[in-house]
């Protein structure tokens, strides 16, 4: 009977593509660019804030990613630039997108297997986390 609740909850998250939590961010539009071989895939979405205060985003974690981090891409002097950063605020009622060319997920040593879905828990400042369903895509985005 605990297995099967277990398999049901698990379901259920893959099932659904937008989970509001206490903390007050919802995550939408969820997925990862899977690329050939091992070569790191990234991690994009939407982040919103329902609160009034500032939420801060501080870190991730997904089956099929040996560490997923969070990044940023930019342009400096002309050359594109990625780095690891360690937070992400999402501004008070506001709305913060996760894309190519910006913010985005480091999915490191992936097994994301293309056409599935799987849960990614974003952990957040005040030690809370928002689990999301993330779609697994090709190199093309679709």
């Amino acid at each position: 009977m605990k297995r099967l609740f277990e398999s049901a909850v698990i379901l259920l998250l893959i099932a659904t593509p937008v989970l509001a939590q206490p903390s007050g961010l919802v995550v939408t539009d969820g997925w990862f660019r899977s690329l050939p071989g091992k070569l790191p895939a990234g991690g994009y979405f939407n982040a919103r804030s329902n609160s009034g205060a500032p939420i801060v985003i501080t870190g991730a974690e997904a089956p099929g990613c040996a560490s997923l981090m969070l990044h940023r891409s930019s342009d400096k002097g002309g050359m594109s630039h990625m780095e690891m950063v360690d937070k992400v605020t999402v501004p008070p009622g506001g709305t913060l997108s996760f894309a190519p060319g910006g913010y985005h997920l480091m999915c490191m040593n992936p097994s994301l297997k293309i056409g599935t879905r799987v849960p990614v828990d974003l952990h957040l400042a005040d030690g809370s986390k928002v689990v999301a369903a993330f779609d697994v895509r090709g190199a093309t985005g679709k």
